[in-house]
């Protein structure tokens, strides 16, 4: 426990006080942390669903751009606080992973594409329904971040505070289901879920409080992101990219750990823009799947897992 005490002290220390210090002067940086936090977050709920859910998803991106519109939408219509408008992002992607429940039904591949269905479905309703979204051309001048401490609204440093808080807010989450009675039954789920239906689990049950949860946590940090780049449109919201690279940074980092996703999503991210797109400007994501692909031929669990056995045996 004191261990435990002790590692969350030092990662707190690091990312609250030693980040900002040593890189706040530099916004162009800060910017790039923010964005791998981002992705961070994504690739932590999805690892929430995959991991303990036992689902893979292809449709996050529902998620994340119906919690952006939603709450860019009441900050500017309804002057909402921007907490509570991206507290709302997160119920809204939560009341539309409702409307996906049907889909539990169906496992492996089929439950996958099914959600990617539905969010092309909703980046399609972004899209035509114009005089609520403004269609293809976009909501611009959405209410920045709130000022954190004494740094200005909008800044590097406040945006990095609010979703650096954000990320590990979901991991406390994330850390309580899975130590909980209900992490222990969502495992047994995965070796045999008919024999958990036996002994009283409600399997579907606990698959649907999963999705909710993902979609929600989602939700947030497209809410997060749409108040951080002060402009939205349907295809950048709804986009591909934020499924395909949390997934990448989730299983290069571990996505069966809890803080594997977060370390993926920032080593992966930070490496692909400050090293590979300078080298290779129009190619660097190629760099990044042969890196997955190696990866997951050497070490299966991905990156934290290796570290944490390498250190282990140093230790011995």
């Amino acid at each position: 426990m004191k261990v435990m005490l002790l590692r969350w002290a030092v990662v707190v220390l690091l990312a609250y006080f030693f980040v900002p210090w040593l890189f706040g002067a530099n916004a162009y940086l800060m910017s790039l942390i923010v964005a791998s936090l981002v992705i961070g977050g994504v690739a932590l709920a999805w690892a929430l669903l995959g991991n303990l859910g036992g689902m893979i998803s292809f449709g996050h991106s529902a998620f994340f751009g119906v919690g952006a519109y939603v709450s860019a939408l009441l900050a500017i219509n309804a002057d909402f606080p921007i907490w509570l408008a991206m507290v709302c992002g997160g119920i809204g992607a939560l009341l539309v992973s409702v409307l996906m429940l049907p889909t539990l039904r169906l496992k492996g591949p089929y439950f996958a594409i099914a959600i990617l269905a539905y969010a092309q479905i909703f980046r399609i309703i972004a899209t035509e329904w114009r005089s609520l979204t403004n269609g293809v051309a976009g909501l611009s001048s959405i209410p920045s971040l709130p000022a954190v401490l004494w740094w200005e609204s909008g800044s590097k440093i406040s945006s990095y505070l609010i979703v650096v808080t954000l990320v590990f807010a979901f991991i406390l989450v994330y850390r309580w289901v899975a130590n909980s009675h209900y992490g222990l039954a969502l495992r047994a789920m995965h070796e045999s879920e008919d024999a958990t239906r036996v002994v009283g689990v409600n399997s579907t049950l606990l698959k649907a409080a999963m999705l909710l949860l993902s979609a929600c946590m989602t939700g947030m940090i497209g809410a997060f992101n749409a108040h951080y780049i002060n402009f939205l449109e349907p295809d950048y919201a709804f986009g591909g990219v934020w499924i395909v690279i949390p997934i990448v940074a989730a299983i290069f980092g571990g996505y069966r750990t809890i803080w594997g996703p977060l370390v993926g999503a920032v080593v992966v991210y930070l490496v692909d823009q400050l090293l590979f797109k300078n080298i290779f400007p129009s190619g660097h994501q190629i760099i990044l799947g042969i890196i997955l692909v190696v990866m997951i031929l050497f070490s299966p669990g991905g990156l934290l897992p290796l570290l944490t056995v390498r250190t282990r045996k140093r230790t011995c």
